[in-house]
């Protein structure tokens, strides 16, 4: 039996209902909100809708969802790019009085009863993220499930354009899911598209696209910059701040590793906060998010892993240690807060490392042409695994993972049972496409240069970089008003040097590596080499920037021989047994760096320092498979002629990163006598 027929005053009484269940019964359409609904369900068209964060675009789509349930259409597909989004979302859903359940890689156990109910008729939305279309299963039960789709939502759909700030080559499987699915409804969100990216979803969605797009102001924020601080004066901005903010809310972060530290530090300061990043389990992340919705946590100290879509009504503000890579993630990151309350605050204390952040950012998706080329002709002669394909290319996991992606959803490549296999379809590097890329990030980390200087309105700089029809000074932010929203700009120096010395007294573990990589013919299996050891300073590490400054000059001076023996008073607790000889890791880099050092701490501790390892020839790359590196590092690295050892050894290098040279080198001395190698590095690095 066909669905029947929507009428107007149908749809307006589906967004009513879906309202007054979600903001109470006092509640208003906004401007748009129903045109939005009437374009899905009475004339069934596509629309693409670019407005601010709590505006309320999940409230069409379920008072959408409603209206066509009720008259036989079939359930909603709604695809969204995160797990905290999801789960936020099918609580909204009940609330809307919506059924939505997801299937996702957390769930797995859930599948067969969600494809059940969708098979009774019984689920009136399904969530999925764009990685599940990658899934030969689940696209097959979505071949099956097209012709009964009553509706296609696309939230956070900046990620479809490659112009988009958080493009996901994954999102662009959702071309094939609209041509599967012709004269359904689509509807596509987002509050972070300036015009390239609105006309680029546009156009994917199709010729009669219906663009409902409204001002991105965000009249409850508050917001503000305060420049000049150092890293230990960040931290302690941080926790001044906290003090006097009432509510709770995120402070954002640009790296796992500063989410960590900062979280740790803050709590150690007296605060409730906690870390957040991609690398929780998501039953842990799961706690967080709801820790944080009952107002049970302080503060979030969070990547951008909780960004996009995550919805607390009453999140009262939200700090950025560290700036953005452009405007728009800085707006998606500060529309988390003051969505239902009249005052949020949101501030940002740039770091000094932004701009080689933002330098990686701007790369990090480009596929690499060579290494591609390689990956398909490995490929050619039959399917292999990531390990195997690691090991033949010599390229990093990580980047041949990332490449496989884009190769993949450009149809070049396929996921088996047995890892990968080349199509045949072929693949050519878009020089153009990605030069222009290139271009339009270095544009954007200009606006975010404005924005950290402070040269006009801050709302205004956001609007302005978003395309907003509608940009105006906001009154309200520090700018505009010439005072700090929090009220202070310099953190009280008893806050500061608590955060240095939580900063000095903090532990650089370094943990060694168990088992050599494979396709390395001299070594393999269980590693016998290195003991755990420690680094002075991590990063940028804002308690030794004298230290990763001589690092830098490859002069170890006055400031690291004191962080050599802060580092070692603090491990010297731990050790099973004392060193007995100090050797420095030589090499093209850091070898002249090593060796003074090394011949700084043995004097100080009385010890002998032995040149017991050499090296020949030029540095290794860098970015290259682990046993790729191994190969070529076992060609450098040597024991000297007639090296003999005994005793624990203390291993002195520069910099520390994959750890397979220092691996290597413990191996070796382990090999010529030596019981125990303790490595000590100056500077770890991400």
């Amino acid at each position: 039996m066909p669905p029947d027929p929507i009428s107007s005053a149908e749809a307006a009484a589906a967004l009513d209902r879906v309202l007054a269940s979600m903001a109470g019964p006092a509640a208003c359409p906004r401007d748009g909100q129903l045109d939005a609904v009437a374009a899905l369900t009475v004339t069934r068209g596509r629309v693409l809708v670019v407005q601010a964060t709590g505006w309320g675009k999940s409230a069409v789509y379920w008072a959408a969802t409603a209206a066509n349930r009720a008259a036989g259409h079939g359930p909603t597909l709604v695809v969204s790019p995160l797990l905290a989004l999801m789960r936020d979302q099918v609580a909204a859903a009940a609330r809307a009085g919506v059924r939505a359940a997801t299937i996702n890689s957390t769930n797995q156990d859930d599948w067969d009863k969600v494809y059940q109910g969708l098979s009774a008729n019984t689920i009136d939305v399904l969530l999925i993220s764009p990685e599940r279309l990658a899934s030969t299963t689940f696209t097959t039960r979505l071949a099956e499930l097209s012709s009964r789709i009553g509706l296609l939502v696309i939230d956070e759909a900046h990620c479809i354009s490659d112009w988009g700030h958080d493009f996901r080559p994954d999102y662009q499987r959702i071309a094939a899911v609209l041509t599967g699915v012709p004269g359904v409804p689509v509807l596509a969100t987002t509050a972070t598209a300036n015009q390239r990216v609105t006309t680029d979803v546009a156009a994917q969605l199709g010729a009669d696209t219906t663009v409902i797009r409204g001002s991105l102001a965000r009249s409850s924020l508050r917001l503000d910059v305060v420049n000049g601080l150092n890293a230990a004066e960040r931290w302690a901005w941080v926790s001044e701040a906290l003090g006097q903010i009432a509510g709770s809310g995120i402070a954002y972060v640009l790296t796992v590793a500063e989410a960590e530290r900062l979280s740790a530090f803050l709590v150690e300061a007296g605060h409730d906060a906690v870390a957040y990043h991609g690398q929780l389990d998501p039953e842990v992340r799961s706690v967080i998010e709801q820790r944080l919705q009952l107002n049970q946590v302080k503060v979030v100290v969070a990547t951008s892993a909780l960004g996009m879509g995550y919805d607390k009504a009453d999140l009262a503000f939200c700090l950025h240690v560290g700036s953005p890579s452009s405007p728009v993630a800085m707006y998606q990151q500060v529309g988390r807060a003051g969505r239902a309350i009249d005052d949020a605050i949101a501030v940002l204390l740039p770091a000094e490392t932004d701009e080689q952040l933002w330098e990686y950012f701007a790369t990090v998706g480009i596929p690499d042409p060579a290494l591609a080329q390689r990956v398909l002709a490995e490929l050619d002669a039959g399917p292999l695994s990531l390990i195997a394909l690691e090991t033949a290319t010599g390229g990093r996991r990580s980047r041949i993972e990332a490449l496989l992606r884009v190769l993949s959803v450009d149809g070049a490549v396929a996921r088996t049972g047995q890892g990968w296999e080349a199509t045949g379809q072929g693949w050519q590097f878009n020089a153009a496409k990605y030069d222009a890329l290139r271009t339009a990030r270095h544009h954007e980390a200009e606006l975010m240069r404005r924005y950290a200087r402070k040269q006009s309105c801050l709302m205004l700089l956001l609007q302005q970089a978003l395309d907003d029809p509608e940009p105006q000074p906001c009154g309200r932010c520090g700018v505009c008003t010439e005072r700090a929203v929090v009220g202070f700009s310099t953190p009280p120096h008893e806050r500061v040097e608590q955060a240095r010395t939580w900063m000095r007294g903090s532990v650089n573990l370094i943990q060694a590596r168990k088992l050599w990589p494979s396709g390395v013919a001299s070594w393999r299996g269980k590693i016998t080499g290195a003991d755990d050891g420690r680094a002075i300073a991590f990063a940028d590490d804002p308690a030794w920037p004298e230290v990763v400054a001589e690092v830098r000059s490859r002069r170890a001076g006055p400031a690291s021989t004191a962080g050599a023996l802060h580092v070692l008073g603090q491990w010297r607790n731990q050790w099973a047994s004392r060193p007995t000889v100090v050797v420095a890791l030589p090499g093209p880099d850091g070898g002249t760096y090593a060796a003074a050092l090394a011949a700084a701490i043995g004097q100080a501790g009385k010890l002998p320092t032995l040149e017991a390892l050499v090296w020949s020839g030029d540095p290794v790359a860098s970015d290259t498979a682990s046993g790729a590196r191994v190969a070529e590092l076992t060609s450098r690295l040597a024991l000297a002629p007639d090296a003999r050892i005994s005793g624990t050894v203390l291993l002195v290098a520069a910099t520390y990163r994959s750890g397979w040279t220092t691996t290597l080198a413990a191996a070796l001395l382990r090999s010529a006598g030596a019981d125990r190698v303790l490595p000590l590095v100056a500077q770890q690095l991400p």
